[in-house]
């Protein structure tokens, strides 16, 4: 069930027109067309101050139900609250302050890092459905505070992360085998990648039709990104991540480049402008190569060449 404010702004005074036009904005309402308005009815309360405004200086003002005939018109109501573009416009915030840490002052560092902070905060309360992107920004606020700790507070004892991904000595994995899923996709792609150019240069893979049941792995190998597998989705991170995290990876600004895109792709959440061109070609590859083995290979360069891609962080 929904809330539906219809509105008749007075057309004087101006003050009020735009009063409510900004507390309409600050409440995060779905806009279904000019003077109407809907919230989640848990939130019905919040309309009736402004209708009473609006009353109060001549205007006309209703508070409604409104609930949906079928699933496709709850769907269209509930697109009008996707906030999947504001996270963006978020991380893109984020990540400008985050490259610009090396030239501002720890002073003014923190104070924009709290703006950023803020804006997020505000951007939750307002997120009445939230998906995976709500579930993301955190881990991206945490990102740009151990960022401005590792820059103004060298020393300064690091949280361990709610996921506990421990982490492991490469020179321990080298010359293995490594199992997933036959006919990879973006993520065991990606995977497949970051195993091979930064952690077991040796690695040889076997693709399984049904790793967590009629064809599981062999004892010996390493299972990525299927279920029961020693490195796979840990609450929000996606496999790719979880291997990033587990090397020591994370730390490259170019695989976290990466990780967006992967992430996004896998399971959605805030975009990612590399997304729609990798999502393209590896869909392309995929259609080329009818072999596992020669797949991965084609989708290294492509991951290789995101990697190095000029405009990339250093």
């Amino acid at each position: 069930m929904w809330s539906v404010l219809f509105l008749t702004l007075p057309t004087q005074p101006s003050a009020v027109r735009l009063r409510v036009w900004r507390a309409l904005k600050t409440l995060g309402c779905g806009s279904m067309r000019d003077g109407v308005y809907v919230l989640p009815d848990s939130k019905k309360a919040l309309f009736e101050p402004l209708a009473t405004e609006v009353r109060s200086h001549g205007g006309q003002a209703s508070v409604l139900e409104l609930s949906a005939s079928d699933e496709a018109q709850r769907a269209e109501i509930l697109a009008l609250f996707d906030r999947t573009e504001a996270y963006g416009q978020w991380r893109v915030q984020a990540q400008t302050l985050a490259a610009s840490l090396p030239e501002l002052s720890e002073t003014e560092a923190r104070r924009r890092a709290r703006a950023v902070s803020e804006t997020l905060q505000a951007l939750l309360r307002i997120d009445y459905y939230p998906g995976a992107a709500a579930e993301q920004a955190p881990a991206e606020l945490d990102a740009l505070r151990q960022d401005l700790d590792a820059r103004f507070s060298h020393g300064e004892p690091v949280a361990q992360a709610p996921h506990g991904i421990p982490r492991l000595d490469p020179r321990r994995f080298q010359g293995k085998r490594w199992a997933t899923r036959a006919r990879p996709w973006v993520d065991r792609l990606a995977c497949a990648w970051l195993i091979r150019r930064f952690i077991d240069t040796q690695a040889r893979f076997i693709w399984l039709a049904d790793p967590a049941g009629s064809t599981p792995a062999p004892r010996s190998a390493l299972g990525f990104d299927y279920d029961g597998a020693r490195f796979t989705h840990l609450g929000a991170p996606v496999s790719f991540e979880v291997l990033a995290v587990s090397f020591g990876l994370d730390a490259d600004l170019r695989v976290q480049r990466i990780a967006r895109a992967v992430h996004f792709l896998d399971i959605g959440g805030i975009p990612a402008p590399e997304a729609a061109g990798l999502e393209a070609v590896l869909a392309g590859l995929r259609e080329v190569h009818a072999d596992d083995d020669e797949l991965a290979l084609a989708a290294a360069v492509v991951f290789d060449a995101l990697h190095a891609a000029p405009g990339a962080p250093a």
